[in-house]
């Protein structure tokens, strides 16, 4: 079963023209659906408001939906026997996740998602979402070329994860979080849980950091990022030597 969350009630026919319809129109996977098709999803969804820490489902919980996030950020983690968290993903408002299980007989989530942030997500039917699938082949389409590139990436995590150092995937971080526009930009989650998602200690990810500013790369300031030398971080990143 799902963790307790606060749910608005599913909208009535007077409010399938407004939230959450906007929110899915906006959404990619659902952009080749039609009005009345949208409204279907409506109908079986429900819009849920997580608190900061709040579980939204745990690993193991029977899969009955999958989620677009609208504001916040939810992150997916693991526990190993000792307790110990590992961070999957965090995903931000805009993306879906849990959308591929539907495909599954009898789908268990292989992990647990609670909110970093305070949270507003849709929780999509996900079996009438699959029977609908059967007349709208573009979103077939759509979906799977999403769950390729989910795979595509996660592919490219396992080959970080076992060809970098913890500096190349903190310094990649950093650069993938970074705006194209300006060296300035705060991180806007825990520094623990950045070190948890890239696989290293916090100790390691202070460390990191510190050696990072004492070579004049970057500075740092609390959450606050300044980066000095964007080339010089790019070529760490990419390095499978470097300590």
């Amino acid at each position: 079963m799902d963790v307790n969350v606060t749910i608005q009630g599913t909208p009535s026919s007077n409010q399938k023209r407004g939230h959450p319809f906007d929110a899915l129109k906006k959404s990619h996977l659902f952009s080749s659906l039609s009005n009345d098709q949208i409204d279907r999803v409506c109908q079986h969804a429900s819009v849920l408001k997580l608190s900061e820490d709040q579980p939204l489902f745990m690993q193991g919980d029977d899969v009955n939906r999958f989620y677009l996030v609208i504001t916040g950020r939810i992150k997916l983690f693991r526990l190993s026997p000792t307790g110990q968290e590992k961070i999957i993903d965090i995903v931000s408002d805009g993306h879906m996740f849990a959308e591929a299980l539907m495909f599954m007989d009898h789908p268990h989530y292989p992990v647990s998602a609670s909110a970093i942030s305070k949270s507003e997500i849709i929780g999509i039917d996900a079996k009438d979402f699959k029977a609908m699938l059967r007349n709208s082949v573009d979103t077939c389409f759509l979906l799977m070329a999403d769950m390729s590139l989910r795979l595509k990436s996660l592919i490219h995590e396992i080959g970080t994860l076992s060809l970098q150092t913890g500096t190349c995937r903190v310094a990649s971080y950093i650069l993938e979080n970074a705006p194209s526009d300006t060296d300035s930009f705060t991180l806007n989650i825990a520094k623990s849980l950045i070190a948890s998602r890239v696989s290293v200690t916090p100790e390691t990810f202070s460390r990191i950091l510190k050696e990072l500013c004492q070579k004049k790369i970057l500075s740092v300031e609390g959450s606050d990022i300044m980066i000095h030398d964007r080339q010089a971080l790019e070529n760490i990143s990419i390095s499978k030597h470097m300590g």
